[in-house]
Formats: structure tokens, C-alpha cells, sequence
């Protein structure tokens, strides 16, 4: 099963509309994921319909009507993956043990607010991801989304795309 993950898309203050690469990257997904920080209601109802399934919180930019909509942490097994979703870890001092300790039962969890990419695995095996940004790369070199792979239980190809400056 192929995977998006993007967060922090900030639309509409910090663009538009995503970049064309991601949609093409949302249009072949399985599953597109959205780790919060919509910040408008109108990039949910577009991913909605342009996603074959969409797994997706709400962020702390997020209002009402998108907290009304979307929980604070997802959970979906997907091809024997226990993937979470969740909108902020913390600091990046501790994350691993903080993630094992709050998400025992998690294989992938799937994180933003930070604007930074990352990826870790910690002792226990849990994959840490955060896409980065496809709008507002703050200050990282580029804006940012991740594509992977599940298949039997594995997390494969995890792949970070780095977008051309807009």
C-alpha cells in the first residue's frame, strides 16, 4: 500500500493550494496522511474527495470547525502496520522514549508542527515521521512531504520530497 504523509500545510495563509506534486502524489495513493495544521476546512473537503482513503487530525492552528471533524490521534492497521496520527511529540530531546511510552501499541506514528522531517526508529522499533512542510519550510532548506510503502507489517521506501521553491 503507498502512503503521503504532508502536515503543516497552512492553507490558506501560507499558500494557496498544495503544490502540484504533492496532488499527483495524493491522486496515486492508497492512503494519504495528514498529521494537522489545516489551518481552513477547504483542504479536507478537497483531500476528501481526492483521496482513495485519508487518515488525518486536527492541529493547533486548527479551528472549531476542523477539531469538530477530525480527532486529536488517529489509528488505522494497514497491511499489519498499527499506524498513529498525531499532531505534536514535543521536543526533539526525548521524542523516542516520550513516543514509546505514550504509543505502546504503535508501529509508525506519523507526526508534524515542527516544519522539520524525521525519522527515527527507537529501541522498541516504533518508526518516527514527520513530513516536513509542502508550504512554509520555515528554516529548512526546502518545503517538504514523505512517501512510503506498507506491505506484511514492514514500513518500506520511506522516500522525503523535497519541492521546487514556489
Amino acid at each position: 500500500m503507498r502512503l503521503v504523509l504532508t502536515a503543516d500545510t497552512h492553507l490558506p495563509r501560507r499558500a494557496r493550494t498544495l503544490p502540484d506534486q504533492l496532488w499527483r502524489a495524493v491522486d496515486a495513493a492508497d492512503l494519504v496522511v495528514h498529521a494537522g495544521d489545516w489551518v481552513a476546512a477547504g483542504l479536507l473537503d478537497e483531500l476528501e474527495a481526492r483521496s482513495a482513503r485519508l487518515l488525518a487530525v486536527h492541529g493547533n492552528n486548527d479551528g472549531p470547525e476542523l477539531r469538530r471533524r477530525l480527532p486529536e490521534v488517529a489509528r488505522a492497521t494497514v497491511e499489519g502496520v498499527r499506524v498513529a496520527v498525531v499532531h505534536e511529540t514535543g521536543d526533539a530531546k526525548g521524542r523516542e522514549a516520550r513516543c514509546e511510552r505514550a504509543y505502546p501499541d504503535v508501529d509508525l506514528l506519523v507526526f508534524g508542527h515542527s516544519h522539520i522531517p524525521w525519522d527515527t526508529t527507537t529501541p522498541r522499533g516504533l518508526r518516527l515521521l514527520n513530513p516536513g512542510s509542502p508550504t512554509d519550510r520555515r528554516r529548512q532548506p526546502h518545503c517538504t512531504y514523505l512517501t512510503l510503502t506498507l506491505h506484511e507489517g514492514a514500513v518500506d521506501d520511506v522516500t522525503l520530497h523535497r519541492l521546487p521553491p514556489r
